[in-house]
């Protein structure tokens, strides 16, 4: 092995697909969202596997992660959800990907004729609640649908909005975002009912089967992961992402001796430190200092000492625990009967999981393993 790997499970992939599709209410499409390279597990091997268990949809944010699947042979419809410069629209366009659109110069530009290039498939999007794209005014998106629908430039596709708080189990503003959503879509699709109704993430397709509507958009789960941070168990979805590194060194520390920059641990007994070659230079957070545990041969050991650029110092305890230079060190994943998180090690940080395994840097090798199904 590397000195870091991620290891990414296809199989896993292919089968919280189909668990999600499964939940799915009768009618609802799916759509595999493989944005920030697949959460950090390579965007080809999320688009691929999400495809080969039954993903009728992809979805990215950026012009060029779109054009990076079409280069790779993806097919298939696919959604670029973000905002888009005049170039990264054309990109976009050039890579036969639906976009989004909520102002009428946003609407104009995608309608402009592209040499080679079908007419501009959009998505008008309605900010129920998030505040961030979209337009509030339900008034304006309605226009804009109509323009687009009248209009043989450009393609209309869909009615979208983005949920706030679907991840914080308890709380009804999502309620009153997908009313406000239905007040809006509801004639629209009555006129037009080809347009396809899309609101939910992961979150809220396994919280409530009335955000289905034409098609979900689910983006952590597909990867094993906890939309709500805490056990992705309780779904059936299993984690697709292991992080493995290989004990460097094994060396005995003294009561009062200490490792690392700043003398962040220093020993309270006569113990056995190993030195882990991972750091922040392969995404493994700084801010995990004297904070998360490993795990070598089903044990579980404290990870101690600053989290450098390259190296991180597990303590193995006084008899050293039977840790020799060359075992495998996992850091996210399964190991004998024990496992680590993504949740847990996001805890630790005060963040979420899906920044655990989307801040893994490009020097952590992905490898695949199993099959897509």
């Amino acid at each position: 092995m590397e000195r870091v790997e991620a290891l990414v499970d296809v199989a896993a992939i292919g089968a919280n697909v189909r668990t999600l599709r499964g939940r799915l209410a009768p009618g609802a499409a799916f759509a595999g969202v493989v944005k920030a390279d697949g959460y950090g597990h390579g965007a080809l091997t999320a688009a691929r596997a999400a495809q080969a268990a039954g993903a009728d949809w992809l979805a990215v944010v950026s012009a060029r992660e779109a054009r990076t699947l079409r280069d790779a042979g993806i097919a298939g419809p696919l959604l670029v959800m973000g905002a888009l410069t005049p170039d990264e629209l054309d990109l976009a366009l050039g890579a036969a990907a639906d976009v989004v659109a909520w102002t009428p110069e946003f609407l104009e530009a995608a309608a402009r004729p592209r040499p080679d290039a079908p007419p501009a498939r959009v998505h008008v999007k309605l900010d129920t609640g998030m505040g961030r794209l979209g337009t509030r005014d339900p008034d304006l998106a309605t226009a804009l649908v109509r323009r687009a629908v009248a209009d043989d430039r450009v393609h209309a596709v869909g009615l979208m909005t983005h949920f706030a708080t679907a991840d914080e189990e308890g709380d009804r503003f999502m309620d009153e975002q997908l009313a406000r959503y239905r007040a809006w879509a509801e004639p629209l699709k009555a006129v037009h009912p080809g347009l396809v109704r899309h609101v939910a993430n992961s979150a809220a397709t396994l919280r409530d089967p009335a955000t289905h509507l034409d098609l979900v958009r689910c983006g952590i789960a597909i990867y094993g992961m906890d939309p709500a941070n805490r056990d992705p168990e309780r779904h059936g979805l299993v984690p697709a992402l292991a992080l493995r590194s290989v004990v460097a060194a094994v060396k005995p520390c003294a009561r009062g001796e200490s490792a690392g920059y700043g003398r962040r641990f220093v020993a309270e007994r006569d113990t056995v430190l190993a030195t882990v070659p991972i750091g922040y230079g392969d995404g493994w957070r700084r801010g995990l200092t004297n904070q998360a545990e490993v795990l070598i041969g089903g044990r579980r050991f404290a990870q101690v000492g600053t989290v450098s650029m390259d190296n991180v110092t597990v303590d193995l305890g006084p008899d050293g625990g039977g840790v020799t230079v060359g075992d495998p060190v996992t850091l996210l994943g399964a190991d004998g009967g024990e496992r680590i998180l993504a949740e847990t090690v996001a805890a630790a940080l005060g963040t979420i999981n899906y920044e655990v395994t989307c801040g893994l840097l490009p020097r952590a090798t992905r490898r695949t393993v199993g099959a897509a199904t």
